[in-house]
């Protein structure tokens, strides 16, 4: 069966899933109290076995093992991810309860519009495909797993390219660029 994956075998996979998709959707669903997101987590094993059928090693154990540990290893990233959204949710929920109602002082109104300016000069310098994965998680309030959908790429290629993203904005903004020669501040 593992050699029939690794030349590509539709069949063989259809065979695998038969035999196990329950077993992983289980797997998932105990570990993340979702049903959605175990069928998400139960795609994403069978994807990666797809894609990646060497990386099982029957040397090392069974199919049915490694197939019960990947689905438990990716609905533990699952739950993290979750409780990581959440954590930055609330974080921010809380960041706007503290921002006073009234508006800017003129100066600070100047430094925000200055910062506003850096921050989009910092975007328009990163890659297109970064660009757009910022696009929609930021400003259209997608998740990385929805701007994957959008975008059509992997869940973990839009994941890859927004980490990437806001690395180098962080990196651009703590060091931004000198002012242009006669301008005064």
């Amino acid at each position: 069966m593992h050699r029939r994956l690794v030349y590509g075998d539709e069949a063989a996979l259809a065979e695998v899933y038969a035999a196990y998709g329950m077993l992983v959707h289980r797997v998932a669903t105990r570990v993340t109290r979702d049903r959605n997101a175990a069928e998400d987590v139960a795609q994403e094993v069978f994807a990666h076995l797809w894609t990646r059928p060497y990386a099982f090693d029957a040397r090392r154990g069974s199919l049915r093992g490694w197939l019960s540990m990947l689905a438990h290893r990716r609905a533990v990233d699952w739950v993290r991810g979750e409780e990581r959204h959440r954590k930055a949710a609330h974080a921010d929920e809380t960041a706007l309860r503290a921002v006073p109602a009234q508006g800017p002082a003129p100066d600070e109104a100047i430094l925000e519009q200055e910062r506003s300016l850096l921050l989009h000069s910092a975007l328009a310098r990163l890659p297109l495909p970064q660009q757009q994965v910022v696009h929609l998680a930021y400003f259209a309030g997608r998740t990385y797993r929805q701007a994957a959908v959008e975008l059509g790429i992997p869940e973990g290629t839009a994941k890859t390219r927004l980490r990437t993203a806001l690395r180098t904005l962080a990196e651009t903004l703590a060091d931004p660029p000198p002012p242009l020669r006669g301008e005064h501040r």
